[in-house]
């Protein structure tokens, strides 16, 4: 879609899939680069520092961008990480922040080990992976921070038939399909919405970083959304619990 895409690309692939990540952070950061994944430090230095050490363990590198957009200065990223021949795969959610000339200057990112089996039968990465309708970018988002809002933070689930298709595809691998299956979940587990702390989309998809709780544990999420006809039809998201401050090197997930 753009230089910036290209460059979050260039890093994922070239840095951390070919293991020539001195000089992806090199050519792809800006002159600071803020990091939320908790256990990266800040910088160009941290960055170089944790890879070294994550290419010497998984020698094995099998990464691909499975969906990607960017909104103003913000990019999107789904990945699928196969490491040592299948031995972890893993999904992460990315969403970056760039300077004026493209280059990468904040980092937040969840990263979640793929589940074996799902109710729905579906994987987090397979459904539509095209940017469609980019004349409805800002109705869509707005439909979802409505929905966001109104539904999962203030916990209105009578609302949720006016932002949700009733055959929702759901990629979350613990719920089934169709809207009242999600909802279900979410008051078997208290699953609250917090705060939304960013909000980016383009055309058809719509991605949230946002902090919950579930079965009271503090999580943080991304969720993706697809929104077609004026409403929810897709979902995928990637969480992680929010662990102790202790366990952090920077200033943590949002």
């Amino acid at each position: 879609m753009g230089q910036r895409l290209d460059n979050v690309t260039g890093l994922y692939l070239e840095g951390i899939r070919d293991g020539n990540y001195v000089d992806a952070i090199n050519s792809y950061a800006g002159q600071r680069y803020t990091q939320h994944s908790t256990p990266v430090r800040d910088g160009r230095e941290g960055f170089i520092e944790f890879f070294e050490n994550f290419t010497t363990r998984n020698p094995i590198r099998d990464i691909e961008i499975v969906r990607g957009f960017e909104d103003g200065h913000f990019v999107f990223i789904q990945a699928r990480q196969k490491l040592n021949n299948g031995e972890f795969t893993y999904v992460t959610a990315d969403i970056f922040d760039t300077d004026d000339d493209a280059k990468l200057i904040e980092h937040w990112d969840m990263i979640a080990e793929v589940e074996p089996t799902s109710v729905s039968g579906r994987t987090p990465f397979d459904g539509p992976t095209e940017v469609t309708d980019l004349d409805k970018t800002e109705v869509n988002k707005r439909l979802v921070f409505e929905y966001v809002t109104k539904v999962l933070i203030e916990g209105d689930r009578t609302l949720a038939a006016s932002f949700v298709h009733p055959d929702l595809a759901q990629h979350d691998p613990l719920i089934a399909d169709g809207r009242d299956a999600y909802l279900a979940f979410a008051d078997a587990h208290a699953v609250r919405y917090q705060q939304i702390h960013n909000l980016i989309g383009s055309g058809n998809f719509v991605a949230v970083l946002a902090a919950a709780d579930k079965d009271g544990i503090a999580q943080a999420l991304i969720d993706l959304y697809r929104v077609e006809n004026g409403l929810i039809v897709e979902h995928w998201v990637v969480s992680e619990e929010i662990t102790d401050p202790s366990t952090w090197v920077n200033s943590g997930k949002f």
